[in-house]
């Protein structure tokens, strides 16, 4: 492909990845923000999805510093949403999990996205949809991978 292609493609991976992530990030946020901020949101997300994690690895999933994670996993925790737990064998090593309030925030929380995305995703087929995922997960596993 030659250049001027790879730009356009560029140009509309930019412009579909920018009104997507910001309009749904806008919506997600005036349905959860009296509760939990989007970036609270997706650290409850994760830390359910694996049960338990720590500071450096949420820290390294969303590519941010230890310090910005530990600002949200401070909030978390002053909420009452996750516990530090200490490895029991190297006690500098500190493991989040979620409360049982966590866990009904992040289900309350999850129901709200589900409201906004839904109706977005109806106007798709099931064959479309499971194309983009397929593709979109492709993408995501080649950046893991880097």
């Amino acid at each position: 492909m030659d250049v001027g292609k790879w730009q356009s493609i560029l140009e509309r991976y930019e412009a579909a990845s920018f009104t997507v992530n910001k309009r749904f990030g806008a919506q997600i946020r005036e349905q959860i923000q009296d509760v939990l901020t989007n970036d609270q949101y997706l650290t409850l997300t994760h830390i359910r999805r694996v049960a338990s994690c720590t500071t450096t690895e949420l820290a390294e999933i969303f590519c941010v510093n230890k310090s910005a994670i530990t600002a949200i996993v401070t909030r978390l925790a002053e909420k009452g949403y996750i516990d530090r737990i200490r490895d029991q064998r190297d006690r500098r090593i500190v493991y989040l999990t979620l409360t049982e309030e966590g866990q009904s925030v992040f289900e309350w929380a999850d129901k709200k996205v589900f409201e906004v995305v839904s109706p977005y995703l109806k106007v798709f087929s099931e064959q479309e949809i499971e194309t983009f995922l397929t593709l979109f997960e492709k993408l995501a596993a080649i950046l893991n991978d880097e």
